[in-house]
């Protein structure tokens, strides 16, 4: 009899919502309410997904009219993966949202993955911005509803666009700052003063390095007081999150993440970045990515 008290009691758990979404089904009803968007089930892979139209964009390309069904459309996908929750997702976004949206992105948990246009010609320029993430089912939805709710709020001009009156031919700053600050000596040349890292990997069992392209690289114009910097990190997979992180934090513009080389091994990752502010910071801005790496 005991046994039999046991069983149903066994029987009832793995028929409560609880047990079952421990099993590997989704909360939909929580990510709905944590997104803000109600989505859609795909039962056959086991994939609930969340759309966000960007109905408010009026955009352009080579003159032909572009709707969210042509591909302005944000989404975040998410499925069980064993214990845990992936979510995987792209976002639609003009050139200001792109780095506040990113942060949010970054401080609530979220990876990004990929930077880059989708379309040639189009006006206003739209980017897109892919995320990703692997844990806790609750924290992935709410901070994906934290994008779509940045996105929301930077729309119609609300984001940043960072702007500096500089001229690469009156550059006045000290290149012994940023050498003592960045721990590597540069050149300057035509009032740009550049540092590069070079790093290695191998494509088809031949190692390739900094004169072939795969370097990290700072260029440094302004005055010391107001500079701007742009250049390109190399970084193994794995070390991505923690440069944007950095850069990030010191107020970089990321405005590309792809790839520059195929069949490579290890696999390298490209970022592009861009910046303004006194040399000084915008230097300890790339060293602190920099140092990320090391890690």
């Amino acid at each position: 009899m005991k046994t039999n008290y046991a069983l149903a009691a066994l029987l009832l758990a793995l028929l409560s919502p609880q047990a079952i979404h421990a099993a590997g089904k989704l909360d939909t009803a929580k990510i709905e309410q944590l997104t803000g968007i109600k989505g859609e089930l795909n039962e056959k892979e086991g994939v609930y997904t969340v759309r966000a139209p960007r109905s408010d964009l009026q955009v352009t390309a080579a003159g032909v009219k572009l709707t969210p069904a042509m591909g302005l459309t944000s989404y975040a996908a998410f499925m069980k993966a064993g214990g845990k929750t992936m979510v995987m997702g792209d976002t639609t976004l003009l050139e200001d949202q792109v780095n506040p949206v990113m942060s949010v992105a970054l401080d609530n948990g979220l990876q990004v993955t990929a930077l880059h246009n989708h379309f040639f010609w189009d006006s206003p320029k739209v980017m897109f911005m892919h995320i990703g993430g692997m844990g806790d089912e609750e924290k992935l939805a709410s901070a994906v509803g934290k994008v779509f709710a940045k996105i929301k709020e930077t729309s119609g001009g609300k984001g940043e666009t960072p702007k500096a009156d500089i001229d690469p031919s009156q550059t006045s700053l000290d290149p012994k700052n940023i050498e003592s600050i960045m721990g590597a000596k540069g050149q300057l040349a035509n009032g740009v003063y550049k540092v590069t890292i070079g790093r290695a990997t191998k494509m088809g069992g031949v190692t390739v390095g900094n004169a072939m392209g795969i370097n990290t690289w700072a260029a440094f114009a302004g005055s010391d007081q107001q500079a701007s910097v742009d250049g390109d990190f190399v970084m193994l997979e794995g070390e991505l999150q923690g440069v944007l992180k950095a850069l990030r934090g010191a107020g970089i513009n990321v405005v590309a993440i792809h790839n520059h080389i195929e069949t490579e091994s290890p696999r390298i990752v490209f970022l592009h970045y861009w910046g303004v502010g006194a040399t000084g910071d915008l230097a300890k801005g790339v060293k602190a990515a920099l140092d990320t790496q090391k890690k």
